[in-house]
């Protein structure tokens, strides 16, 4: 159905292609995963099916490239819609109308489709995406996974026989993720849809793939295989396959169940050993949770109060097109605390964000950072104060290199030349000045935004879905740079759908639903009792509580 020829791409202005050496074959009724570490050239390679690459993007294509036997080069994007139907890493670069349910028309309305037909087709859709009570919402009201579920939506309401999809499931909540890959699924075996699909978060879809494509590095070649032959030499894999190379189990499981099957002896060389986490920093002036036994901690007098919040958000309320995104929502961060925000697509996890940094004003309720009420401050003065990652990092981003955006984030943030710099060399390392933001992958403009915001080193760090398009690498060096921050006293709030993320970093876990808190404590304590945020570990190690690998790596040490 899919067939690449040899074929590399080479953009306008870059010394060495982005992609070359691809040749492999997609079948008809198959789901294939593209995956590689961040800047390989997955999104590349997906735009050459979609006729996206070169036709809309510029460069030279050498090759050859057919969908159903047509050829990309010569035939444009417009000719290939009836046939290929392609969700890109940014959702909102992909909607052309104002609503739910006329988004999920407008691909047929395009291609003729008779009126009862596309009624029909776009109930289907709904019911199967979640999307019902959505239909009549505005486009822009809703969530970034709310949104991410409508583009799909609106790709699969024309039926085309081929899905190009890049990263779907990067900004959905685990139940939402699953409901989409299971509806794929069903497109693949019940009507031989052919599916080209990258992803980073591999724990989550590479045991629906009948084969894995892997772009091991910039230029390289692809190897194909099954997925077992995949992850047993890619550099990049989820926990489940973590964990199987630790504990030497062949072949490799894919999926949390084979896993457990394999896991009593594992289980029994951790029995009475306890994982080794973190917690957050003492602060100087901090007084611990705990209290340790001795004689000088009895006699000590006159200890030092502990440091004021963070951050206190009481009562928060906030309404914003009829609904109800927050309701009396009562939050308290501590310096060094490291919070994960999670629950559900349209939960408020991005509104309390948002209020947090004075971009939404409260309904009632107040929320003050630093002393300061966000919404009533000027932005040079709260700058110092909180600094906010959003889920579409390009809003950030505006000059044509990244050096000129390091210029313009040191000079805004009165830090020393290069501050910026050394942060970009840190979590994107081998990315040089000249280049231009655009040119850089999803994962790496977010990496780059993130450096932005950290050049004022605001006490209040927050970060709205940071992984989606990271690769695991990029992931861990993230971790690495937030735990500096944390133990140096900065608070710093996620919100995420990423469980991975959440076990490795955070030290609390908040779980939101329709704007309220409904659980609130220690990770370990929140997730392991979630059977839709636990990460894979704890799945396959419970009923022992071990969140990570790296948590088991250490203990068999």
């Amino acid at each position: 159905m899919i067939r690449f020829e040899d074929v590399s791409v080479t953009y306008d202005g870059a010394p060495r292609p982005a992609v070359q050496d691809v040749d492999f074959e997609v079948p008809e009724g198959e789901l294939v995963l593209l995956v590689g570490p961040s800047g390989v050239g997955k999104s590349t390679v997906l735009g050459a099916v979609s006729g996206l690459v070169p036709h809309f993007t510029g460069g030279t294509l050498r090759g050859r490239v057919t969908v159903a036997g047509r050829d990309t080069r010569t035939h444009a994007p417009r000719e290939l819609a009836d046939v290929v139907g392609t969700v890109g890493q940014d959702p909102l670069s992909h909607f052309v109308t104002d609503t739910v349910e006329d988004e999920l028309a407008y691909g047929m309305e395009s291609l003729g489709l008779a009126p009862e037909v596309m009624r029909r087709r776009v109930e289907e859709t709904l019911d199967l995406l979640g999307l019902a009570g959505l239909r009549d919402r505005p486009i822009a009201t809703l969530s970034g996974g709310q949104q991410q579920r409508v583009a799909i939506g609106s790709v699969l309401t024309p039926h085309p026989r081929v899905l190009v999809l890049d990263e779907p499931t990067s900004a959905l909540d685990p139940a939402a993720a699953e409901e989409v890959l299971a509806v794929l699924q069903r497109l693949v075996h019940d009507l031989g849809t052919t599916v080209l699909l990258a992803e980073h978060r591999l724990e989550r879809v590479i045991q629906y793939a009948d084969q894995v494509a892997l772009l091991p590095a910039p230029g390289a070649a692809p190897v194909l295989g099954t997925p077992a032959e995949i992850m047993a030499v890619s550099p990049v894999f989820p926990p489940v396959v973590d964990l199987g190379r630790l504990a030497e189990w062949t072949p490799l499981p894919l999926t949390v169940r084979d896993a457990r099957r394999r896991a009593g002896a594992l289980r029994e060389r951790l029995t009475d050993r306890e994982p080794t986490r973190g917690t957050p920093a003492p602060v100087s002036g901090s007084v611990p949770n705990s209290r340790p036994s001795g004689p000088r901690w009895r006699t000590r007098k006159n200890a030092t109060p502990p440091p004021a919040p963070t951050a206190e958000v009481h009562a928060l309320a906030v309404r914003r097109a009829q609904v109800d995104a927050l309701r009396r929502l009562d939050l308290t961060i501590a310096p060094g605390e490291t919070i994960a925000l999670m629950g559900r697509n349209g939960a408020g996890k991005s509104t309390l964000l948002n209020s947090l940094v004075g971009l939404v004003t409260p309904t009632s309720g107040t929320v003050r950072v630093g002393g300061l009420t966000p919404h009533r401050t000027a932005p040079r003065d709260l700058v110092r104060r909180v600094g906010l990652v959003p889920q579409e990092p390009r809003d950030l981003l505006y000059a044509d290199t990244v050096a000129a955006e390091c210029a313009a984030a040191d000079a805004d943030a009165g830090a020393e030349a290069g501050t910026c710099r050394a942060l970009v060399s840190e979590l994107l390392p081998g990315v040089t000045d000249d280049v231009h933001p655009r040119d850089l992958s999803e994962g790496q403009r977010l990496a780059l935004a993130l450096a932005i915001v950290l050049t004022a080193r605001p006490p209040l760090l927050l970060l709205d879905e940071p992984t989606r398009g990271l690769d695991y690498a990029a992931k861990s060096r993230l971790v690495t740079v937030l735990r500096a921050l944390a133990a140096g006293g900065h608070a710093i709030v996620l919100a995420t759908h990423d469980v991975e993320l959440a076990a490795e970093l955070a030290h609390r876990v908040v779980l939101l639903a329709d704007g309220e808190v409904i659980a609130d404590g220690p990770t370990a304590e929140v997730v392991v009792a979630s059977p839709s945020f636990a990460p894979q570990t704890t799945k396959i190690l419970a009923p022992q509580q071990w969140l990570t690998v790296a948590e088991v790596r250490a203990a068999l040490a």
